[in-house]
């Protein structure tokens, strides 16, 4: 073995503003491993994660374990050459002393020579065998974690973020587009337009109820399109407080057209990943709500128009 050789000690310390609960959980899904061998780690002194280990190799390795919050450190092999005692009366006692002392491979506990660490417990023949094994199977790439537990690290620390994110129209949290905004507008007020009935039959019955009923409603549809809103702004990259801009003079006038104009981000970002593409009901919807002020519109200039022709009709 040359002097080049490395090996990842652990001392159970954490990375800075790092939790022990949620290293642990990275260890585990790091190295693939149960909670009861991730907890052996903690507490019980200076552990070598990794042995023989090129330089390059234990930066990666390195590096895995402070992403996971793990305050690991790379130290250099010592190299211990042990060598057959002559128990012969030509040995002298000092020759004997220094040839039967011997260091652990796997955790460099220092003891005179037998077959059994004195501190970790492993049979050192059987270790090094199984250590050359592996240097044989290792082929420039990492070894089979569910078959060597030293092998580096190859799950991903951390939790992958989604594709697209998650609809939910009742919330401020997420991201929607511009035409699943015009959709959903359009599926609000066609609502509200069922409300309105219900809160007319409400003072059909009683002035009372129906002005309880018309209060409870408004005040419904109005949350429900500030949060469909804020999820706009976001899609933007903006923050729902851009809300309050509808209550500035002029300013309240124009805002709405930025929900309507601005693009959203095709990627994620702050407030999430990007909404999933739109379906063929967003875009009907969508159309029906833009094709509604022409609609009205026309509305506008055929009924003046119809009255007219009915006024000199009864004439």
């Amino acid at each position: 073995m040359t002097s080049d050789q490395y090996k990842i000690v652990f001392d159970g310390e954490l990375m800075p503003g790092m939790a022990a609960d949620a290293v642990k959980s990275n260890l585990i899904r790091l190295f693939k491993s149960d909670t009861s061998s991730i907890e052996r780690l903690f507490g019980h002194g200076p552990v070598n994660i990794k042995r023989d280990l090129s330089g390059p190799e234990a930066d990666r390795y390195l590096q895995a374990l402070h992403h996971a919050g793990a305050k690991a450190r790379k130290e250099p092999e010592k190299i211990v050459a042990l060598a057959l005692v002559d128990k012969g009366p030509e040995r002298s006692a000092d020759t004997h002393a220094v040839a039967a002392q011997m260091n652990c491979p796997k955790c460099g506990h220092d003891q005179t020579v037998a077959n059994q660490c004195e501190r970790c417990g492993i049979v050192i023949e059987k270790y090094l065998a199984r250590q050359a094994q592996n240097a044989q199977a290792f082929k420039g790439g990492f070894l089979d974690a569910a078959t060597q537990p030293y092998a580096p690290p190859r799950a991903q620390v951390g939790v992958p973020t989604p594709e697209y994110g998650e609809l939910k129209a009742f919330t401020i949290h997420g991201r929607i587009g511009r035409l699943r905004y015009l959709a959903w507008s359009m599926t609000l007020m066609t609502t509200a337009l069922g409300l309105l009935l219900i809160a007319s039959l409400g003072f059909a019955i009683s002035a009372v109820l129906g002005s309880i009923l018309s209060g409870l409603f408004v005040l419904g549809v109005l949350l429900v399109s500030a949060q469909i809103s804020v999820q706009r702004l976001h899609d933007m990259g903006w923050s729902g407080w851009f809300m309050l801009l509808n209550l500035v003079p002029v300013v309240g006038a124009i805002f709405p057209l930025a929900l309507l104009l601005v693009p959203g981000k095709d990627e994620g970002n702050r407030f999430g990943p990007p909404p999933p593409p739109n379906s063929r009901g967003v875009k009907v919807l969508a159309a029906l709500w833009l094709l509604m002020p022409f609609v009205g519109i026309l509305v506008a200039i055929a009924i003046p128009g119809y009255q007219q022709y009915a006024d000199r009709a009864a004439l």
